[in-house]
């Protein structure tokens, strides 16, 4: 084989999963799939700054036969009928994923992507905790700062657990454990690999199968390469064809030009589409970030669904799934409830049911949430818009038509900069790295759960507006270098007073020397969690 594992930390029952066998499959996937992949992303580059110097995109020319023609996906699984709740949030440590298969959510989203921090372990135990929840032995029991064993956690068996649907990481990310052939592992693979090997027929016994949400692509191509990858899959293991489910986050700007493209590449392993607001605004930014003043978006706080250029793209997304017979799925409800202030939890859950109720009534077939509590609200939405209907895919949409200059329509929505919204940034973004440093993918700040997505768009935000020279509505102050660091010492300083002084020298400083290097460099880093992964690995 040349296939190796590097010298990392030693991981409990690690042995379970990096069999010679799972690693022997994940090895053919790299010699097949790894430098089609590598061209694909290099090939991202001269698209964005095409895009860039044109300060807009098109639906493309060569595929309108494919947007004219009469074809549809493949009709879905019973177990993926119905997915009007979907429980977001990371597979590893166990008690959250036990949390999540017994929310009471149709399906759950098993993150191991931006609501995960790629450690070593993590990746183990996700895969761990998903087979073992497959299996039905999935428990935890938490142990106390005495020893003494405390909370137990154990799968429900009295209400069905909710169906999962694995993230595996964006095409971007490394595996640094893995060396196949000499190169680094990527990410995409091992998650993917390591699972379909250990779960596929495991979940198909269920009444099941593998299915899949695919992040952070931005081309129909890169999703034809997804879709080998499954026909490989399926075939090496004797896996009927067209098993594997996809749904695919249109979370970047060229994607969105891109949908039924997509949904035909994948078609016989397509589920749907999902909307994903948060990373779709770091998109905007992150390709149009040299374009000039017109692309600079007004505080994330202010940015709602209701924004006419994030209508535009979700109403398109909801026209196009429903027109090939796909799922269109909502966004994230990421409000964490308070267990101490009733108030803020009344004004946040009639903020969810708003959101909920526009998207059911838009056509949405179900929608995210970040948490257990808000379960019941998003199904209460839902339900009343259903009923006994598992979904509405047969709600078309053709009085929706959407141009290209309307989804590139950012200055059409309300809001301004501030400095609140600038210091906002500034601290998410600190105190979600150094969480995420530490281990963790997922953290709630502000009664929030903020992920990688949202770390995104908070410090693509800031250098966007260094880079404009962007003039604060309520201080009248320019966003430069030196304000922006200023602003940081004193919101890393608030962030001291929150955490132990050991927790804050080992992974908030270290954050900070992170993200004030995002922010204030010259160029642009495509994704903070490529230099964050530096400090994991």
């Amino acid at each position: 084989m040349s296939i190796e594992l590097t010298d990392a930390a030693p991981v409990e029952r690690a042995e379970e999963i990096l069999t010679p066998e799972a690693l022997a499959f994940v090895e053919q996937l790299h010699q097949r799939f790894a430098a089609r992949r590598d061209e694909l992303l290099a090939a991202r580059a001269g698209k964005r700054e095409r895009a860039a110097a044109a300060k807009s995109l098109e639906f493309l020319p060569e595929t309108a036969e494919i947007r004219a023609g009469d074809w549809q996906v493949a009709p879905a699984p019973a177990a993926l009928q119905d997915r009007r709740v979907e429980m977001t949030g990371p597979a590893s440590p166990a008690n959250m994923a036990i949390n999540a298969f017994n929310s009471g959510a149709k399906v759950w989203l098993a993150d191991l992507e931006d609501a995960s921090c790629p450690s070593w372990p993590n990746v183990i135990d996700a895969i761990l905790n998903l087979r073992d929840g497959a299996r039905g032995t999935l428990s935890f029991t938490r142990t106390g700062a005495d020893g003494k064993a405390g909370k137990e956690y154990k799968l429900r068996t009295d209400a069905p657990l909710a169906v999962v649907v694995a993230r595996p990481r964006g095409w971007h990310l490394p595996e640094a454990h893995v060396i196949v052939d000499g190169k680094i592992g990527v990410g995409a693979l091992v998650d993917f690999g390591l699972h379909f090997f250990h779960l596929a027929q495991l979940l198909i016994d269920n009444g099941q199968g593998p299915y899949y949400y695919l992040p952070k692509m931005e081309s129909h191509l890169e999703a034809r390469l997804w879709n080998d990858i499954f026909t490989f899959a399926e075939d090496y293991l004797g896996i009927e064809y067209g098993t594997i489910r996809a749904t695919v986050l249109i979370e970047t700007i060229p994607a969105a030009f891109e949908m039924e493209e997509i949904l035909y590449e994948l078609r016989d392993h397509a589920s749907g589409l999902n909307a994903g607001r948060w990373d779709y605004l770091f998109s905007i930014i992150k390709y149009f970030r040299d374009a000039g003043p017109e692309f600079v978006l007004v505080d994330r706080a202010d940015i709602t669904m209701t924004a006419p250029f994030m209508r535009a793209y979700t109403e398109l997304l909801v026209k196009t799934c429903h027109k090939r017979g796909a799922f269109a799925m909502g966004g994230m409800a990421a409000f964490i409830p308070s267990r101490k202030d009733a108030e803020i939890n009344a004004a946040a859950f009639a903020k969810v049911k708003a959101d909920k109720t526009r998207e059911a009534g838009d056509g949405f077939d179900g929608s995210w949430v970040a948490h257990p509590d808000l379960v019941p609200v998003c199904q209460e939405v839902f339900d009343g818009v259903l009923g006994e209907r598992p979904n509405q895919i047969d709600r078309q949409r053709p009085e929706v038509s959407v141009t290209g200059p309307e989804l590139l329509d950012v200055s059409s929505a309300q809001g301004d900069n501030t400095e609140q919204g600038l210091r906002n940034n500034l601290e998410v973004a600190v105190a979600y790295t150094a969480v995420w440093i530490s281990g963790n993918g997922a953290v709630a700040i502000h009664n929030l759960m903020e992920d990688a997505a949202t770390a995104e768009i908070s410090r693509s935000q800031v250098w966007q507006q260094i880079k404009n020279e962007v003039v604060l509505a309520d201080t009248g102050e320019t966003v430069t270098r030196d304000l922006v660091s200023r602003i940081l010492d004193e919101e890393v300083e608030g962030l001291r007073t929150q955490v132990d002084a050991e927790r804050f020298e080992r992974y908030y400083l270290p954050a900070k020397t992170l993200i004030a290097d995002l922010c204030l460099s010259e160029d642009f880093t495509d994704f903070l969690t490529l230099p964050a992964y530096e400090l994991v690995k």
